[in-house]
């Protein structure tokens, strides 16, 4: 039993050894292509991006208490307004519709520090058209 024993133990040695060994070379040949088969076929087209409507801005008023400031939204970004105190508002549907149109906006806006009705629409009052705060002459940059 011990010749059956060591036959089976001399077999095992030789199967892991020839495991561990290096893949057998072309002899330096050029690599051959791996057999190609066909390509998965393709998707279908992306959906169409998604474009929520911006909703209609309400400025009509009666008295200055029905005006309120809220962000309407351009295609820059923020845009305070006053706008009637119910109005709906979509600063996100507002971006999303400039990027569907390929448009751009002015950036800067005006400051708005109160709002009153006047001939039955809400205005602004406050400093004229803000942008970016730029240094001045002289100033650190």
């Amino acid at each position: 039993m011990s010749k059956i024993l060591l036959h089976a133990l001399a077999t095992c040695m030789c199967a892991l050894l020839l495991a561990c060994t290096a893949p057998a070379t072309n002899g330096g040949a050029a690599p051959r292509a791996p057999a190609t088969s066909a390509a998965p076929p393709m998707s279908g087209p992306l959906p169409a991006n998604r474009v929520r409507e911006a909703p209609t801005i309400d400025y009509a008023c009666k008295e200055d208490r029905d005006c309120t400031i809220k962000n309407v939204g351009n295609c820059c970004g923020a845009m305070p307004a006053c706008v009637s105190k119910d109005s709906p508002v979509d600063p996100a549907a507002v971006q999303s519709q400039c990027a569907k149109d390929g448009r751009m906006g002015a950036c800067g806006f005006r400051q708005i520090s109160a709002c009153s009705c006047n001939a039955g629409k809400c205005e602004a009052s406050g400093d004229p058209l803000r942008g970016p705060v730029l240094p001045q002459e002289g100033e650190g940059r």
